[in-house]
């Protein structure tokens, strides 16, 4: 359990230091912007998607609500490259609390009792095929998660995550100040629904930004990045030598999510 520990500890550090060395955070982190844990399950057709839906629903979601974590999104995938796959989004205060997540889940009774059908699937019966997890922090200019009205409701809703990656730390840096420098206001104005902006400190194809906007349609999120690339602000903003889009965005993903039964987001 010690060296378990000094590994969560050791993970929370390093993440740290990323946070206040990378040029992207603009700024040293303060206590005031989250930390975000996004994991990816990739999933198998047939029973695989019930027992993780399941298993969300059921231990993961309301283990992290006793350990006073959320909203937690869990996420269909709609639309992108391999399908089918359920998404989950973690806010945290720290950094800490994030890296000690399992350790702190393996101790929770409730929780291991109602996670025994996911967590000791068989080779046979599998959960999932592989998870993968990012670690991100929020940006200076938008620092905390917040929830679409339509979260709050439970109405009709879907996401669109974006990535943008750079071709270097110094072009990362810029396309995070492009955000900073009115491109957030421009999107509340285009009639947009922001979730949450971040930096990734840890995870694949470094370095690079993710983002979170909220539709009720497909109709809609056409309409809005209409109004948003026609808008007379966006277009002075692009126009800027400094945030050329050729220099400072290599490749875009762009997804569509739905929010399964059990997301609070």
């Amino acid at each position: 359990m010690k060296r378990r520990q000094f590994l969560a500890a050791s993970l929370a550090t390093s993440a740290l230091a990323l946070a206040h060395e990378s040029g992207s955070a603009q700024a040293a982190p303060s206590s005031q912007r989250e930390f975000y844990l996004m994991r990816r399950y990739e999933l198998g057709s047939g029973p695989e998607s019930k027992l993780t839906e399941s298993y969300f629903s059921g231990a993961l979601i309301p283990a992290l609500g006793r350990m006073g974590l959320g909203p937690i999104g869990a996420f269909r995938l709609d639309y992108g490259q391999q399908t089918p796959a359920h998404y989950l989004l973690i806010p945290g205060a720290s950094i800490q609390i994030l890296a000690e997540l399992e350790l702190r889940l393996a101790d929770d009774a409730e929780f291991m009792k109602s996670a025994d059908p996911f967590w000791n699937a068989t080779a046979a019966s599998p959960a999932y095929r592989r998870v993968e997890a990012s670690l991100m922090i929020a940006f200076k200019g938008w620092p905390k998660l917040k929830l679409p009205p339509s979260s709050g409701a439970r109405s009709q809703r879907i996401f669109q995550l974006r990535t943008y990656q750079s071709p270097s730390n110094g072009e990362h840096v810029r396309k995070v100040e492009m955000f900073h420098s009115g491109e957030f206001e421009i999107f509340l104005k285009s009639g947009m629904t922001p979730v949450f902006f971040s930096d990734k400190l840890i995870g694949a194809n470094l370095p690079n930004l993710t983002y979170m906007l909220c539709f009720t349609d497909l109709a809609e999120l056409d309409e809005k990045w209409v109004a948003f690339r026609t808008n007379p602000e966006w277009k002075k903003l692009s126009a800027n030598p400094r945030f050329a889009f050729d220099s400072i965005v290599t490749n875009i993903d762009n997804l569509v999510l739905s929010p399964l039964d059990c997301s609070q987001i």
